[in-house]
């Protein structure tokens, strides 16, 4: 028996499975899933530049026969969509998995969308887990369910299946061979001759995968008390029966499709029939289509956010389960960029410019927060350059305050680089700053094709990103070290008055890739409170409520100096007493 997260358990049963290849893109709460994959023996596993590269690498791997794991959260999914919905139609050759892990309550996504819509738009069987143990059991009988019905399957985790850790049990790696590829354009190549055939196919799967799921062993029916049935999946599963112990259940395991049959013979058998499911109506909707009258709760369910026994309880009009309140007196901690980010003086600068910023998914999105207020815009990865574009020519012929695009490397690489190279294509202005701190930071520091740091160590090549910006017809490209506050006021500055396309590269390392510390800074005595320090938003900085005057927290500061630049009176100086490394 181990204690697995649930991302290690799919992993796990992937592995006990014989899948052999994995393709991700890092984002959470799916990541560490692809990373414990890679860390297994006789597997490969390679962080892709996106979702949608990622589940056609694995679509490919799958049609040479072998089985496969693919992994993303799930705005990830709508950028794989495309692949996903047309391999549904051309099914599989090794077993295909596809991780979608759903963020209810945005704990570190831009929005809230339930993964279950697309397995019923896309016809994509979908496998609910609801604890780590049934992580990796589904998982690992999902290859089965693969070949069985030639299509990939869907596993679907949230947030708090991928990230608790609960008791399984790990058993051994069922090696398998490659299925032998025998070329089958009937089957592959998806053009309306043979779409159209295909399309007959996937119709009579869903009638197959109708049938097989009234039976199957992934659902559950629990009877007690027949007042109260409910109706859950997932971890769901946990927060009803701890709210509810006494009321029936049936957990589904699989959510789509679902099993009408079984769901109108337990309707038949309670009084009331509920659903309870986080942010979405999913399951009320489709299990109200199968002709059931879906009971409204005495009080409503959250319509967002993650539930949780005591909401659940509420709903029901019963109290909240025991439960220790949460101490009324701690401070808030809001996010803030870590001491020594090279990202800071960059927002800093835009922010003096009043430039218009679009900005876009990764740790450098706190620069919209107080107090740099740096950032006007983030909706996608890679739309702050696509975005940029959109306000230059919306914009153009007025007078306006300069337009910039903020992007990391890693999501340049992602899909930041099409959207350059359509500004190009369609001769757009405007400017691209691209900050590179040489690592994929937010999701755990992974490697992307511009460090040239592979999933599992293996020899690769470091992009020249310079030379691909020239090679897609930038002219104006400078790269500037972004702790060195006067050579970004100067670069931004140039680049906002050059009237053609200018991208800045602005190339330090993440601060917790190293995790080299120097000598920390202090406050002098002359502080003159004039508060300037703060507007960095250093969390190694604070003020004196009272004085006004600036402290530096030792213990906090990395040495890097960025402070100091920023104090027109000299009072920020060095303790020089020496650099020394974590």
């Amino acid at each position: 028996m181990e204690l697995l997260s649930g991302n290690e358990a799919i992993a796990q049963g992937a592995w006990e499975a014989g899948a052999r290849i994995g393709a991700a893109y890092p984002g959470t709460p799916s990541t560490e899933t692809m990373e414990a994959f890679g860390a297994k023996e006789g597997v490969y596993a390679e962080w892709a530049v996106n979702e949608k590269v990622a589940v056609e690498v694995a679509v490919g791997a799958s049609a040479a026969g072998a089985r496969v794991l693919s992994t993303m959260k799930h705005v990830g999914v709508n950028v794989a969509a495309d692949p996903l919905f047309t391999a549904a139609y051309s099914g599989v050759g090794g077993g295909m998995v596809v991780l979608a892990a759903d963020d209810p309550g945005m704990y570190s996504s831009q929005n809230e969308q339930d993964s279950h819509w697309y397995a019923k738009a896309a016809a994509i069987p979908m496998l609910d887990p609801a604890d780590s143990a049934e992580a990796l059991a589904f998982t690992r009988e999902a290859y089965e369910v693969s070949e069985r019905f030639d299509v990939p399957v869907f596993i679907r985790s949230t947030v708090r299946v991928s990230h608790t850790r609960t008791p399984v049990e790990c058993g051994q790696r069922t090696e398998r061979d490659l299925a032998p590829f025998e070329s089958n354009p009937a089957k592959w190549v998806m053009m309306p001759a043979y779409a159209k055939p295909r399309r007959k196919v996937q119709l009579e799967r869903i009638d197959k995968l109708s049938e097989w799921v009234e039976t199957c062993p992934y659902n559950r029916v629990e009877m007690r008390d027949a007042s109260v049935g409910v109706v859950c999946a997932g971890a769901v599963y946990q927060h009803v029966r701890e709210a509810l112990p006494e009321a029936s259940v049936f957990k589904l395991g699989v959510t789509w499709p679902l099993p009408a049959r079984a769901l109108r013979d337990f309707a038949d058998a309670v009084e009331s029939l509920y659903v309870v499911e986080e942010a979405s109506t999913y399951l009320h909707d489709n299990v109200a289509a199968c002709g059931i009258c879906v009971a409204a709760t005495p009080a409503p369910l959250p319509r967002d956010g993650e539930l949780s026994p005591g909401l659940v309880a509420a709903a029901f009009g019963l109290e909240a389960p025991a439960h220790a309140e949460a101490p009324a007196d701690v401070p808030g901690r809001p996010p803030a960029l870590c001491a020594g980010c090279p990202h800071r003086l960059v927002f800093k600068e835009l922010a003096r410019m009043k430039a218009i910023v679009t900005g876009d998914i990764g740790c450098y999105t706190l620069g919209a927060l107080p107090p740099l207020l740096a950032m006007d815009t983030t909706i996608d990865m890679g739309a702050s350059v696509s975005m940029s574009h959109g306000f230059e020519l919306a914009l153009a012929g007025t007078e306006h305050r300069p337009v910039f695009a903020v992007i990391g490397d890693s999501t340049f690489g992602h899909s930041g680089l099409s959207s350059l190279i359509s500004t190009v294509y369609n001769r757009g202005g405007g400017n691209v700053c691209i900050l590179d701190n040489r690592t994929t930071a937010m999701t755990g520091r992974q490697g992307n094709p511009f460090n040239g740091e592979t999933l599992q160590g293996r020899p690769s090549r470091e992009l020249d990103l310079e030379g691909i910006l020239h090679a897609i017809g930038v002219e104006d490209v400078r790269t500037v070290d972004p702790n060195d506050a006067k050579a970004v006021r100067a670069a931004l500055k140039a680049a906002a008055a050059n009237e053609e396309l200018s991208v800045v590269v602005f190339r330090s390392p993440c601060v917790l890739i190293d995790r080299i510390r120097k000598a920390p800074y202090e406050v002098t005595a002359a502080c003159t409170a004039c508060g300037v320090c703060s507007t960095l938003g250093c969390p190694a900085i604070s003020k004196d409520p009272e004085l006004g005057v600036a402290f530096i927290d030792e213990g906090s500061c990395i040495g890097c100096g960025q402070c100091a630049q920023y104090c027109a009176f000299g009072c920020i100086v060095s303790t020089d007493k020496g650099g020394f490394d974590d």
